[in-house]
């Protein structure tokens, strides 16, 4: 394929989980799904596909889950920030091992192991072919990397964002514990804040939203569905 022929959308957000790269796994990461994941960028990056990554760092700790427990809840952010820093270096690893040029760009000023974040520069690395993963969230507590990624998406201006998820789209309960589960093709931003889909929280869904930043929910365990997805085939659910 042509760099750059039949692409639908040339500049992408990919949102993880944390708890997608454990794989099988109980904790931590997986090196086999970091492989995959490498794969799938650098057939993206191969056809021209600008990249942007944010991860969350679930599969190493949850602020959320100790603030719960009585932790000082800006504390327990923090260290999820610091979580998102470590999954950040390990995709980069694994991208760079398969020949691309990659820049971890943190909220968090960590010079010692990446970039700060900043707009102009990110920008520029994504017009070089440069892979971006956009660690440590916002940077501020109470603020999920959901929010993080369309924020950072609207920020440096992303044709699509990408939720990267275990099912094949958005269903109108969880279809592993109710078999009448309905998948929806298509959905407005709003359907997604008044029927409580869960999609992303819904202040990352408004930030989408008033900005005009389409959603595709897909499944990251499905070979060959990113690619599909940047030439326009519909994969998942779009969010728009």
């Amino acid at each position: 394929m042509t760099a750059g022929s039949d692409l639908k959308y040339k500049r992408i957000l990919l949102k993880f989980s944390g708890e997608a790269l454990m794989g099988e796994q109980n904790f931590g990461i997986d090196p086999a799904v970091l492989k995959r994941i490498a794969a799938e960028v650098k057939a993206l990056i191969d056809a021209g596909v600008q990249v942007a990554i944010v991860i969350g760092g679930g599969n190493i700790f949850r602020g959320v889950s100790l603030a719960a427990a009585g932790m000082d809840r800006a504390n327990a952010d923090y260290m999820g920030m610091l979580a998102t820093v470590i999954n950040s270096l390990a995709i980069q690893d694994a991208l760079e091992q398969k020949g691309m040029i990659v820049r971890v760009m943190s909220a968090l000023p960590i010079q010692s192991v990446c970039e700060d974040y900043i707009r102009r520069r990110a920008i520029r690395h994504l017009e070089k072919n440069r892979v971006i993963i956009l660690a440590a969230g916002t940077g501020n507590p109470f603020f999920t990397t959901d929010t993080a990624a369309s924020l950072r998406g609207v920020e440096i201006d992303v044709d699509l964002m990408l939720k990267a998820t275990k099912v094949d789209g958005v269903y109108s309960a969880d279809p592993k514990k109710d078999p009448k589960a309905v998948r929806y093709d298509k959905l407005g931003y709003d359907e997604v804040i008044n029927n409580k889909l869960a999609v992303m929280d819904t202040t990352a869904i408004v930030l989408c939203r008033d900005n005009k930043l389409p959603i595709r929910v897909y499944d990251m365990n499905k070979e060959g569905a990113l690619m599909k997805i940047v030439q326009g085939n519909d994969e998942g659910t779009l969010v728009s």
